[in-house]
């Protein structure tokens, strides 16, 4: 999971990081931090998250995966 895929998570699911927190069991500050790109994750921590976003609905993809629904994907620009 990375930063901009966990943004895009929560704003799919209209929750904030409290509620998000609350979800999976960690501290805001954890899923703050990540999503701002001032730190790392622990692998248990994005574990838990990862759970809670995909009980929720959520469904993660990996480049060149398909999503089972209707959704959005981060197309990565290039340097022209």
């Amino acid at each position: 999971m990375t930063p901009e895929q966990l943004r895009m998570a929560r704003n799919a699911l209209r929750i904030g990081t409290r509620e998000l927190a609350e979800l999976a069991g960690v501290s805001f500050t954890t899923i703050n931090r990540f999503e701002t790109e001032k730190g790392g994750m622990q692998h248990a921590n994005a574990e838990a998250i990862r759970k809670a976003l995909e009980a929720q609905g959520i469904q993660f993809l990996d480049s060149g995966e398909v999503a089972a629904g209707p959704g959005v994907a981060l197309a990565h620009k290039s340097n022209d």
